[in-house]
């Protein structure tokens, strides 16, 4: 279901079933709820004007059009539609799979939006967005190449990372407050049952290097950090790899909390080296 299918068909939904409806009906309001730009609303809207369940009120603002709205008719579900997959995240998903065998590939666009059942157009802005993530580099007249992962490249990461966190989190310390700590702890809750899904919020990172205040540790982690941002989320769909990251962000925070500063060092310390299993097991399997 494309964008604008899916938001014409949640707002036709609610109103015919008389539904609360998600967002005041202006381009901005509703492009701010769906997390889309103002195209797709704007012919979601013009459609559903066509059709005459909306209508320019005294105001000139889109209202309900009550005399035509017919309700939906015995046995018609009122279930509201399911968002459509978002295709960066779908082809994020696949690319680092690929990246993960360690060779480099060329993405051809042709093929790719062929494959994923978009247009050229769409595809190029999702492949500009994973360039800009380290994930793929552009190769003039050529195309596009999907970086490869190494397992050594990682652990040269990993060690830069350790020293540039710990020292952000040195200068850190005397702007750090309890309550974005508490908030930030909140996030992360194990899971009690197997039926329960894993919550964590990795803001904790940002957030130390943010309070730091040094300008070129912000940048090495801008420049550097983001093709492994993506690559250790990947890693986080893994349940009980999530679940231990859970429990290594909250030994962190707990200490921050006591202002056990050496607790903090030794758990956040930890938490970077020795928390990356499925992407060590499957270089070791190669």
């Amino acid at each position: 279901m494309s964008l604008k299918n899916y938001i014409k068909n949640d707002l036709e939904i609610r109103l015919r079933s008389g539904q609360e409806l998600p967002a005041q009906l202006t381009l901005e309001s509703l492009a701010e709820h769906y997390q889309v730009s103002f195209s797709p609303v704007r012919i979601a809207l013009a459609e559903l004007v066509e059709e005459g369940l909306l209508q320019k009120g005294a105001n000139r603002r889109l209202v309900r059009n009550a005399s035509q709205i017919k309700p939906l008719k015995q046995g018609q579900s009122s279930a509201l539609p399911e968002p459509p997959a978002d295709m960066f995240e779908v082809i994020t998903n696949d690319f680092v799979k690929l990246s993960l065998k360690g060779e480099p590939i060329d993405i051809r666009e042709e093929v790719t939006a062929r494959r994923y059942k978009i247009s050229r157009s769409s595809l190029r802005i999702i492949l500009n967005r994973l360039a800009g993530t380290g994930i793929l580099d552009h190769i003039p007249r050529r195309g596009w190449r999907l970086r490869p992962f190494r397992q050594e490249d990682m652990q040269a990461f990993l060690e830069v990372r350790e020293l540039l966190e710990l020292k952000a989190l040195e200068l850190a310390k005397p702007h750090l407050k309890e309550e974005d700590l508490q908030k930030i702890l909140d996030g992360n809750r194990v899971p009690q049952s197997a039926k329960e899904a894993v919550q964590i919020d990795n803001s904790l990172h940002e957030y130390l290097i943010e309070k730091a205040g040094n300008y070129y540790i912000k940048d090495f982690f801008q420049r550097q950090g983001r093709y492994y941002d993506i690559l250790f989320d990947w890693e986080d769909q893994d349940r009980e790899t999530a679940i231990e990251t859970v429990r290594q962000h909250r030994a962190i925070l707990t200490a921050l909390i006591k202002k056990d500063w050496r607790a903090a060092r030794k758990a956040l310390s930890y938490h970077i080296r020795d928390n990356h299993p499925i992407l060590s097991k499957i270089i070791k399997g190669k």
